[in-house]
């Protein structure tokens, strides 16, 4: 007696959605075995009917029609791998609302108006897994939710760019500048022509957004980031970094201070010593602190079809098991409700260069300018002679608004020439 297959509607056949198609028809057999059912692709949402595909796909399955795809009474499940904010949430509730369950890869949607989506999936009984939308083929938002689910998670760091962590990368083994790394980047396929989302740091926002949400059990949206982008990090960043054996990434951070959600995005240095500091080229990886387990740390491809495919097929297993066995998993969890903690308010750390005046008092004046907004100093030199002098501090840890005062009032003081880089400093401990 033949099984009952269970459909499955893909929107979107770009540079994912075509290997999800690849997968779906090369793991048929496999796929079968581990959901209890066969599988089955019963339709393909695209723009354009004649583009050219990565893998070839029947012309039956393909149509332009994604609202009608997505409320066909046969469909089980809703594969969303388009992104973008419209059409995919007005196709995504539909679906929800049509009985089908959805699996996504979507991170924009989901950093923007998560609940919304979350709250159709409770109202409907129906699934909404994302395990794509973060990190490519990493497994990291499944032990948050899941497998960490016992534990109290107080912190998550993380590389979640790949284009960034490239460009970075190479400023720092070959001493190229930001343009001519973010061309090679863009020469290989691993920035965008328009690479604002990646170097302006939205994407590892959205990300962030995500990861703060499941680590805390509490609604954060990509509003809640504080964010900064790496477009005006300098090769003489990338040397103050090294001269402190430190290298500069873009980092992802979401912690708990105080039973409140801090989320950041920016560049800052890290120590060689630290983990993340040896993640090399587009690869992404996240490192998470908790009570009882410690830290973990999770590595590999950030992106990318095939990784991102990978990720996407694994929850469509998961939630085809639950729809063949009439249940649904793990929902959105944001019982907590904690306070989001204003940038101000967070406790990091700075690494400041000034060119100053090469005078006598310099140093105690520069000194001073710390003191007065109670931000304590770790590590100070000075760098040069004369009119090439230059003072570089290291603070320990203090509220950014303090620190962010105590560049402003450096920057109004005679004896300094130019506040020449402003970075923070994290991963070391005090």
């Amino acid at each position: 007696m033949s099984k009952k297959s269970l459909k499955v509607a893909l929107l979107g056949c770009g540079s994912v959605g075509s290997q999800v198609v690849r997968l779906l028809t090369e793991q048929a057999g496999d796929l079968e075995a581990r959901v209890g059912a066969p599988v089955e692709l019963v339709g393909v949402a695209v723009r354009r009917l004649d583009a050219p595909r990565e893998v070839e796909v029947a012309p039956e399955l393909l149509t332009t029609d994604a609202e009608a795809l997505v409320s066909r009474a046969d469909v089980d499940v809703v594969v969303e791998v388009i992104g973008g904010i419209e059409p995919a949430r007005t196709l995504i509730l539909a679906a929800l609302a049509n009985g089908a369950s959805v699996v996504t890869a979507n991170k924009a949607l989901l950093a923007e108006d998560g609940p919304t989506l979350f709250e159709a999936a409770a109202k409907a009984e129906r699934d909404l897994y994302y395990e794509a939308a973060v990190a490519g083929a990493i497994p990291i938002l499944r032990p948050l939710r899941e497998s960490l689910a016992g534990d109290r998670v107080t912190r998550v760091l993380g590389i979640v760019n790949g284009t960034t962590n490239f460009i970075l990368d190479k400023m720092d083994t070959s001493g190229a500048g930001f343009t001519d790394a973010l061309e090679e980047a863009q020469e290989l396929g691993f920035a965008e022509a328009d690479p604002t989302a990646d170097v302006e740091g939205f994407d590892a926002a959205a990300k962030a957004a995500i990861l703060a949400s499941l680590a805390f059990h509490t609604r954060v949206t990509v509003g809640d980031v504080h964010r900064e982008g790496i477009s005006e990090v300098t090769a003489a960043d990338i040397a103050s970094a090294r001269d402190m054996d430190a290298v500069v990434k873009l980092l992802a951070i979401a912690e708990l201070r105080d039973d409140q959600v801090a989320v950041r995005v920016h560049p800052a240095m890290i120590p060689r010593s630290h983990p993340l500091a040896s993640v090399r080229e587009a690869y992404n990886a996240v490192f998470v602190e908790s009570e009882a387990a410690g830290q973990l740390m999770f590595y590999g491809p950030g992106a990318g079809g095939s990784p991102t495919a990978s990720a996407v097929l694994g929850d469509l297993v998961t939630v085809a098991r639950n729809r063949l066995h009439d249940t649904t998993g793990v929902g959105e969890s944001a019982y907590a409700e904690r306070e989001i903690l204003p940038m101000g308010q967070t406790v990091t750390r700075y690494h400041v260069a000034i060119d100053v005046q090469d005078r006598a008092g310099v140093l105690a004046a520069v000194a001073q300018a710390f003191a007065d907004n109670d931000v304590s100093i770790q590590i100070v030199r000075q760098e040069g002679r004369g009119d090439e002098a230059q003072l570089v501090v290291v603070s320990h840890q203090a509220t950014d608004a303090q620190l962010s005062a105590t560049v402003e009032q450096l920057r109004g003081m005679e004896i300094v020439r130019e506040v020449t880089s402003v970075m923070r400093v994290e991963g070391e401990s005090e």
